[in-house]
């Protein structure tokens, strides 16, 4: 049983971690000039923005390591709070036109890192179960 609880922490992290490493590595690629505008439009410092590098690309690695998993699962889901602020607060309330919620797949983002902020990486990963952060 302990080994199936293990590799259901182990796909939750690897979905996480690669899916939003996708939107990380989109910024790497393009910049973070569009988010630059938000952020300002929101009257936060500009540098702000740059944060995202930390919420999409180096927490997902972590994660998907399994290195602080706890820690890294954490800034991804303030990175997710911060990205439905900023760009999906007008959608909270709104379904898409299937029938969906219109954020549901920033919520499931969101969600599965509190997931895994709960329930750590388990044994299948570079810091193993016993870690306090992971």
């Amino acid at each position: 049983m302990a080994a199936a609880q293990d590799t259901g922490k182990l796909v939750l992290r690897a979905a996480l971690a690669l899916l939003i490493l996708f939107h990380g590595v989109s910024k790497l690629t393009n910049g973070v000039g569009p988010i630059v505008g938000m952020v300002e439009k929101a009257g936060l410092p500009s540098a702000f923005a740059y944060l995202v590098y930390v919420g999409e690309v180096v927490a997902p690695l972590l994660v998907l390591i399994g290195i602080w998993t706890r820690a890294a699962a954490l800034v991804i889901a303030v990175n997710m709070v911060v990205a439905i602020m900023l760009v999906h607060t007008a959608q909270i309330f709104q379904v898409n036109n299937t029938g969906g919620w219109a954020i549901e797949l920033q919520a499931l983002y969101l969600f599965s890192a509190v997931a895994v902020v709960l329930l750590g990486a388990g044994r299948f990963s570079a810091g193993g179960s016993g870690g306090r952060w992971n």
